[in-house]
């Protein structure tokens, strides 16, 4: 059983910083690509960033110069540190990530759970 469990959303101002967190833990045997989506009531799940095993990095255009994705491969954890945070950016944020569990055949897509983070003064 895998489980991804984030942690760090909350409230903030505009302008202010956030750091997401997420840890994948259970029976992992590699983590491919891991990633954060966010999504607001009555729209569907943006895309938000990705990072490779390798360590290369997207992201949308609304967060570019703006948000870092960042991982430990030896933790199995992804990071999304969030900066100049707009009232725009106000979303459920999930994690995600494409991990191999008992072999390298059969590649599985798991998500987190979603935590909140309101950006308003």
């Amino acid at each position: 059983q895998v489980q991804l469990v984030e942690s760090g959303g909350g409230l903030v101002q505009p302008g202010g910083s956030l750091r997401l967190s997420c840890a994948a833990s259970g029976t992992i045997l590699k983590v491919n690509d891991m990633r954060w989506y966010r999504q607001i009531p009555a729209k569907e799940r943006e895309l938000v960033a990705t990072i490779s095993s390798g360590g290369d990095t997207n992201y949308v255009d609304s967060v570019k110069g703006r948000f870092t994705i960042s991982r430990d491969n030896a933790k199995n954890t992804v990071s999304l540190q969030m900066n100049s945070l707009k009232p725009e950016d106000t979303a459920v944020y999930y994690c995600f990530a494409h991990l191999f569990t008992t072999n390298l055949r059969n590649q599985y897509q798991y998500w987190g759970q979603g935590t909140q983070v309101t950006v308003s003064s």
